[in-house]
């Protein structure tokens, strides 16, 4: 049994508002500073890259090492490219992936296996938040439309929180304060370590 539609459409809509942002940047924009502490924009869109990698070697095999989810360099004008090419493989992989598959995520866990519909739901978080933080760096406003809000938000409500969050490479930094009134979007945002001014 493959994987849902409605899921995979999902995803793709994710992974294509993460590329209408990426396709703002230009070479002069990548010194500028992202939401993600210590990182510029460089950095922060060669994690991207090389995480659709890891995803994607992770899903097809059932399982991936660590070195497969790292940061993946681009030449001068080639941030595009690069990340078509690293989009496109993780979609073909989830759209590929049995239903009843189980993957192991060594960033996660380097032992317990996650159903693959979860995993997908790992990956949409991780592509739309991090286009959040890419329309940040460029100083643009930026909110997917209600249905990938409504996934990334029940997705955020599970990441776990503590401790964990505060150590070196720690994939989401501790939460900030939620204002009042918070739509379910900010919320999202202020659980996994982003405060939206």
């Amino acid at each position: 049994m493959q994987m849902d539609s409605a899921a995979l459409a999902r995803h793709r809509r994710a992974l294509d508002v993460a590329t209408a942002e990426i396709r703002r940047a230009g070479p002069g924009d990548l010194g500028r500073p992202s939401p993600c502490v210590g990182w510029d924009l460089r950095a922060l869109l060669e994690h991207m890259v090389g995480q659709n990698h890891g995803f994607a070697d992770a899903v097809a095999d059932g399982g991936a090492p660590v070195a497969a989810f790292a940061p993946r360099s681009f030449d001068e004008g080639g941030l595009l490219p690069a990340w078509e090419a690293s989009a496109e493989p993780v979609a073909a992989a989830f759209a590929a992936a049995p239903g009843e598959r189980e993957v192991l995520l060594v960033e996660i866990s380097a032992e317990q296996r996650f159903p693959v519909g979860t995993v997908l739901g790992f990956h949409l978080l991780d592509s739309v938040v991090h286009a959040w933080d890419v329309a940040t760096a460029l100083g643009h406003p930026f909110r997917p439309d209600d249905d990938l809000v409504e996934v990334v938000a029940a997705q955020a409500a599970l990441v776990p929180g503590g401790p964990a969050r505060e150590r070196p490479g720690a994939a989401f930094a501790p939460g900030v304060p939620v204002p009042d009134g918070a739509d379910p979007w900010t919320l999202a945002l202020a659980r996994l370590g982003r405060a939206v001014v």
